[in-house]
């Protein structure tokens, strides 16, 4: 029997300032994403749960503003009391997890005539790029999206967190929380394996001795040009050519992270950019880069949650066949 969910019962209350035009909902909710069981999404509203050292916090942010005058309210949960000095962290992590400090205005000085970006951008100015995650949770669920659906991901994680995370409740909702990497460390390969994670449970422990040593510190890593970062995330075991990028751009927003095409995602691009089935990766690549250039893959990032979002208002039969769901 699991054990009943933790109760964060404090909660302080914050005002956020992005740098405007900020878009909250194409922000907070990437419907590219798969479901997860630390967060959920409402109109207007968003809420996570996250992990501070030894604390686990709920977080919730509300849409005050609107695009051109842009105010979020933070709310942040916890069983315990929070130093103000912690809260002022916590604020600037959130800022920055949800680049709410980027100025935009190059990008669309860039894009405002590209015949592709223009209708998107009307649709979605002020998105940016976001990951409400550290960079250890950001690479457990790149490890559990490897070679598999969508639907065995999303069991891999929801069995990580039945044995290694927490259930907590707040603010009405109950969501999971994740662990800290020495639960990973201390379990064994094979108990890892039992969770059917197959040939990824090595790759887990590999990265939490990683993060539970010191070996990586992500506060360091952010201060890191783009090619010291990369040739830093290429040494930890399991990032290769085909998920670096991600790394890059979503928890490091380097936006010009486009440099792998994977075979699900050359479809897309081959129908969002040329209308066709298939185009060469290479050709797409060179495209890409020649058209927007340091804000390659901001702009593929405006085109592909765009997709998203119209497939959650209507069928697009292409696309539902290479999810599988």
């Amino acid at each position: 029997m699991l054990p009943k969910p933790r109760r964060l019962t404090i909660q302080y209350d914050l005002i956020l300032s992005p740098v405007a035009p900020f878009h909250f909902d194409g922000t907070v909710y990437k419907p590219s994403h798969f479901p997860s069981g630390d967060c959920m999404y409402e109109d207007g509203q968003y809420w996570q749960t996250m992990r501070f050292d030894d604390r686990v916090l709920g977080i919730r942010l509300l849409n005050m503003g609107s695009v051109d005058r842009p105010k979020v309210a933070l709310s942040i949960f916890s069983s315990k009391q929070i130093s103000e000095a912690l809260l002022f962290h916590i604020k600037s992590e959130i800022e920055y997890r949800f680049d709410m400090n980027i100025d935009l205005k190059e990008f669309y000085d860039t894009c405002k005539r590209d015949s592709v970006l223009k209708p998107v951008i009307k649709r979605w100015k002020g998105m940016r790029v976001s990951n409400g995650r550290s960079l250890y949770e950001f690479l457990v669920i790149a490890t559990v999206l490897q070679n598999a659906t969508v639907r065995r991901s999303a069991q891999m994680l929801e069995n990580l967190f039945e044995h290694y995370g927490a259930k907590v409740n707040y603010d009405g909702k109950t969501l999971s929380s994740f662990w800290l990497p020495k639960s990973i460390d201390q379990a064994s390969e094979n108990e890892l394996r039992n969770l059917k994670l197959g040939y990824r449970a090595k790759i887990f422990k590999h990265q939490s001795y990683a993060f539970m040593s010191g070996k990586l510190d992500e506060s360091q890593l952010r201060l890191l040009n783009t090619d010291a970062l990369k040739s830093r995330l290429l040494e930890l075991y399991g990032v290769g050519p085909a998920s670096v990028w991600y790394v890059l751009f979503e928890v490091f927003k380097r936006y010009n992270a486009f440099e792998y095409i994977s075979p699900w995602e050359q479809k897309i691009y081959s129908h969002i950019l040329y209308n066709r089935d298939m185009v060469e990766a290479k050709v797409i690549l060179d495209d890409v880069n020649s058209k927007w250039g340091k804000w390659k893959m901001l702009a593929i990032h405006y085109l592909f949650e765009d997709l998203f979002w119209q497939r959650k208002k209507q069928h697009i039969p292409w696309l539902d066949g290479l999810i599988r769901l």
